[in-house]
This record gives C-alpha cells, structure tokens and sequence, in this order.
C-alpha cells in the first residue's frame, strides 16, 4: 500500500513511491475525487485573493525549498534542453522568405498596445532577449511576476490580448488555449476558490517591439497554460509550450481536452508486438518501483521539461521510431502535429517537416498500460522536438494516486531553440554580416551614429 504521509498540503509521498501492480483508482470520475466544501485543503484559502494564497503557500518548507531550487535553475545561463549535455548546431534554419504574413499580428499588437496606459506599457514589455521569457511557472501560485495579469485588466483590455493571442496562433490552437484556460474557471467554480482559480490567472508579457522586419514575442503563462510565441525572420516558434488541467474535462460541457491526442496514443501503443513493446514500454506503470531515485518529482511527477527546465539534460528512451512500421508511424506524427496545433500554417508544417528531418533520431517512451485501463506517460524525443503527457495525481482533487482526469503536457525545441532563441543567434549573425559588408563596401553602420 503506498503511504499516504502528506508532503504540503496538497501533495502526499503517494504520488512519488513506488508500488507493485497496476496503478488504479477505485472511482473513475473525477467527480469521485470532489473534497467537501469545507475540507481545509480548500477552506484555508477560501477567501484570499491570489496574492494572499501565494503568501501562505509561500511559508510552507516544501514549497520554500522547491522555489529556491527552481530561482537556482532560472539564473543559469540558458543552453537549452539537450540528450547528453552538448547542444548540437545546425539543426535549425532560418527561411530564405517569410513563411506568413504578419500583418494580421502586428495590427493586433498595436491595438493592444494602443489600449494600455503608459505604466502598464512599462509593465508589459521587455527587450526580446529578456531573461524574464525563462520565468514562467505553472501553478496557481505566484512564483515570478512577470508582465500584466490578466484578471487586473480592463475586459477591453483582456479582450485585446485574446485578440493578439487568436491572431499569433492557429483557430484550433487558439481555441486549445481557451479551453485549458476555461477549465481553470471551472475548477475553481468547482472547488469554490474563483479568486483563485479562474480564466484570468494568467501573466502576459510582450517581448520586443512589434514591428515589420523585428522580432518579438509574447509570453502568456499561470495555472496550467504557459504559452510562448516569437516571430524571428518570418519564423514562428510556439516554445516552451505546457498546457494541462484538472479536471481535463467537465461532465457534459467540454470533451476532454487532449481526448484525439490521447486515442492517438493509446491506438499506437496497442498496435505494438512483443518485441517494439519490450523496447517502447520503458516501465510498467505510471509508478513502477523499478524506477530510479529522482525519477519521480512531488511537483512535476513523470515530466522532465516543463517550468525551470531550460537546461535539463534527458537521454533517449524507449523504442527508436525507425523499429516502427509505416502504419504506426503515421500515427506517432498525428501524435506530433497535434503537438504543434498552436502554429499557424504553414509555419506548423515547416516544424513538422524539422521533425521529418530527424526520423531516424527520434524515440518513443511509454510509461503504464498500453490500453488505455490506467494513467500513462509518454515521451517522444528527437535533436529538435521533446513532446510529452503525463497523468498526475490531485492537487485540488483529493486522488492520491495519478488519474487520467488531471493531465500536463509539454512542447520543448531542444538544442537550444525554446524561445526562438536559435533563430535569434542566426538572425543577429545575419545583420551582424550584412553591417560588416556595407562598412567593407564604404556605406555607414545602420547601428553607428555621426559625431
């Protein structure tokens, strides 16, 4: 039996030991899991804005602990996620010609822009190559204050960022975002903690000056949405990305959030025979006591990249996507483009086509069942993708143990180009080449002034 000694709070040993046997839940609805009204797990915060709750997590040792090694994470230097340590160069390219137009996103940055009073202008912007893009967090806890929040605006001001948020990303990306952010309102109307919980607890930052020719970005992150976009040369890049809920539906109103991504997943895990699955399916269950020390974190459980994770190095696991059948791997790429569903077209297919690139360095891992019965993980990672689901424990449920109901996902471009920031080397180079040629060529330095 998995001992149930809290941590803080929210969080028990159960979700980090390891057990034998199948990882099951007696109830499957989350609706099962609903602490009551007056639990202290909720009726301590009941009350408190989000900067109250932040206070009082804050005294807690576990969190405490877990800040100070994550602020030691975000000021390091960034280097990028890689498989051994080394960050390989060359794997991304900028395009000769922009891929989209951007007019449609700059007009809605200006309108944006244009709402705001002059402090909030300060407040919402930063150089493109700001620190501040590494400090995102996703829990309903305040860790770093970075940029605008959203639930201190103006509704036309709100409305203008879901503008620019709609015209950066693709309709069903956009729509995807919405809908992680909605069920942040839905939890918090189901647990009766909305000043806490709700579809405004999010930081939106601008990063840059949108402007023909520039780069720049946006940053928008909170309880279980953090979403990162930069324009670098008619490049897109939608990185980091972790979106997640809990509950990952509501009865009869919403569908599960990553439902298609999820049947995907469990079908090409099914189609397996004795020998892929002997390589794919790295553990058994979801807590598999053959796990190493570490392998399993209280806050992040299963998932390597998400917030603070810049520099982590994650060797390759599981099965290499060449052992896999034509037929399978169709499916693992439907699996990857619903990854990167927040493009837009063709800047989707052009990250796909990196994918493609990279066929033969690209693995597959698979943590549980291969059914669909219980809670499950996946990896799948390459030289310019790290994509992954996981199934977690309650935080605001009282489920001990992982359930499919409360689901993180993650989108990292390892080697170095979360952020964009690969393409932003190659970019500044290129002007740095282009300077250095009209000086040869007796023309005066764009960046230089006359004395």
């Amino acid at each position: 039996m998995a001992d149930d000694t809290e941590i803080d709070d929210y969080f028990s040993t159960a979700r980090v030991t390891g057990q034998a046997g199948p990882v099951e839940l007696p109830q499957e609805s989350y609706l099962g899991y609903l602490y009551d009204h007056d639990d202290p797990v909720l009726a301590g915060g009941r009350g408190m804005d989000y900067e109250e709750f932040t206070a009082d997590k804050q005294s807690a040792p576990f969190l405490r602990d877990l800040l100070d090694y994550w602020d030691g994470l975000y000021r390091e230097p960034f280097v990028g996620v890689t498989s051994d340590g080394v960050v390989r160069d060359g794997l991304y390219s900028l395009p000769a010609a922009p891929l989209s137009p951007e007019g449609a996103v700059l007009e809605a940055a200006r309108r944006l822009l244009a709402e705001l009073d002059p402090e909030e202008g300060d407040q919402i912007g930063y150089p493109v190559d700001a620190p501040e893009w590494r400090a995102w967090s996703n829990p309903e806890f305040v860790v770093y204050r970075v940029g605008l929040r959203l639930e201190n605006l103006e509704p036309q001001k709100v409305d203008a960022v879901f503008e620019l948020l709609r015209a950066s990303l693709s309709p069903e990306g956009f729509e995807r975002v919405r809908e992680a952010m909605a069920l942040n309102g839905f939890l918090g109307d189901l647990v009766d903690l909305p000043a806490i919980l709700n579809e405004r607890s999010y930081w939106f930052s601008i990063f840059g000056t949108p402007s023909e020719g520039s780069a720049w970005g946006w940053q928008l992150f909170g309880h279980h949405v953090a979403v990162h976009f930069i324009t670098v040369a008619g490049r897109h890049v939608v990185a980091p990305v972790f979106l997640g809920a809990e509950p990952a539906l509501s009865e009869g109103v919403r569908p599960p959030l990553f439902e298609g991504r999820e049947r995907l997943a469990i079908e090409l895990a099914e189609s397996f025979d004795d020998g892929q699955r002997a390589h794919a399916v790295v553990y058994g269950s979801v807590l598999d006591e053959a796990m190493p020390e570490g392998r399993l974190h209280p806050a992040d459980e299963r998932h390597v990249v998400g917030a603070f994770r810049d520099n982590r190095v994650v060797p390759y696991e599981g099965i290499r996507v060449t052992e896999l059948s034509a037929h399978q791997q169709g499916l693992l790429r439907r699996i990857v483009d619903d990854f990167l569903l927040l493009l837009v077209e063709p800047q989707r297919a052009a990250t796909l086509g990196d994918y493609d690139a990279h066929l033969d360095e690209t693995w597959f891992a698979w943590y549980g069942a291969t059914d669909g019965s219980q809670p499950f993980y996946l990896r799948i990672q390459s030289p310019v993708i790290i994509a992954e689901l996981d199934h977690h424990a309650g935080v605001w449920l009282s489920n001990r143990l992982p359930a499919r109901f409360h689901v993180h996902t993650t989108l990292r471009l390892p080697n170095g180009n979360d952020y964009g920031r690969a393409y932003l080397a190659q970019a500044a180079a290129a002007t740095g080449a282009q300077s250095k040629e009209r000086v040869s060529a007796g023309e005066p330095d764009a960046d230089s002034s006359a004395s």
